[in-house]
């Protein structure tokens, strides 16, 4: 097995391919793909040998710490999710060293890329290569890239991604030369009657709810130019906190029900929740290897595993009161008695 991980000469692109056209259309029994989910995870290291290996933000542990970090696309429904793209971020300090190179086996090709460049990359790759399309979304360290949301309206995505509280804007009914505000301070300037209470999903023991407010602008600052399309922003501001927490850009249609917007814009959860599972039960953050294909071998093997359950779930969904035998039902041999049964008389 170690040697089928680390040094086996198969291609992940192609078992992930494989794994794509099986689980795919069982996800789509429940609806069509919804969402292009861009999310990284990290694994926290002690050492300084595993591929990639540095000292950056680790989303497990929520600071600063020696880990590695991987990029993903996955495609989602409210169903179900699934990872279509993976690759492991090479911080610059490794990509510049031949020799931690040489070791790890990273390959001649792959050259220092930020997350955002991943990202794109993978987003590309799926347009590509025909993968159903969905309301791509991202966190703030992806979404506040302006020139990756140009490329995505390029691409002709739909996006609902989250920014930073900094991130600058102008209400479109403004000017081009109007001060830009950042969307902490447009938000914090809406009246009351701008927020509604919405519930998206319902939680282990009530409906989650919250109060968000929307609002057409236009991108601003640096880079950005007088006629900047517009779009809208998203604020979340729960009744239990005293500033708002959460900002976010989509040019989903203008006409849309808030309800159904912010159904889309929280779909990101289930990554999360999804990728508890990829590392809790079928082992994605217990490669103890240092090698680049080992990496990524590993990981494809993790994920053809939990496509596995995601399709068997949707072949066999919980509302089902048994499950379907598909196929023949073989016949009884002649005199058949089950076990138990009282001898004929």
């Amino acid at each position: 097995m170690l040697h089928f991980l680390a040094k086996g000469e198969w291609s992940d692109e192609a078992v992930l391919g494989k794994v794509r056209d099986l689980v795919l259309p069982q996800i789509e029994r429940h609806g069509a793909i919804e969402a292009w989910i861009i999310d990284d995870t990290s694994f926290p290291k002690c050492g300084s040998h595993s591929v990639g290996v540095s000292h950056q933000y680790c989303g497990q542990l929520g600071k600063q710490a020696n880990c590695q970090v991987a990029v993903s696309l996955s495609v989602a429904n409210h169903a179900a999710s699934l990872p279509v793209a993976y690759r492991l971020y090479l911080p610059e300090s490794w990509a510049k060293d031949d020799e931690r190179r040489r070791k790890a086996g990273v390959p001649d090709e792959v050259a220092f890329q930020t997350k955002p460049k991943i990202a794109l990359q993978q987003i590309e790759w799926a347009c590509a290569a025909g993968i159903p399309r969905g309301v791509v979304e991202m966190d703030c360290a992806y979404g506040s890239d302006l020139s990756l949301r140009r490329r995505l309206t390029a691409l002709e995505l739909v996006y609902a991604v989250n920014v930073w509280a900094r991130t600058l804007v102008r209400k479109a009914e403004q000017g081009g030369d109007a001060e830009p505000v950042t969307t902490a301070e447009l938000a914090k300037s809406l009246s009351k009657r701008a927020w509604r209470t919405i519930g998206w999903r319902d939680g282990t023991n009530a409906r989650l709810t919250s109060r968000f407010a929307r609002v057409r602008v236009r991108a601003a600052g640096e880079g950005t130019s007088s006629d900047e399309p517009e779009e809208w922003l998203i604020v979340e501001w729960p009744k239990s906190e005293k500033e708002p927490t959460k900002f976010g850009l989509s040019t989903l249609p203008e006409d849309m029900v808030f309800e159904r917007m912010i159904d889309i814009v929280m779909m990101r959860w289930r990554i999360e929740r999804d990728y508890q599972e990829l590392k809790q039960e079928v082992g994605l953050g217990h490669f103890e290897g240092r090698s680049w294909r080992g990496f990524h071998h590993h990981a494809t093997m993790c994920i053809a595993a939990f496509g596995f359950l995601v399709a068997e779930r949707g072949a066999f969904p919980p509302s089902a009161s048994r499950s379907r035998y598909i196929g023949e039902k073989p016949a009884l041999p002649q005199g058949y008695r089950p076990r138990g049964s009282p001898a004929p008389a």
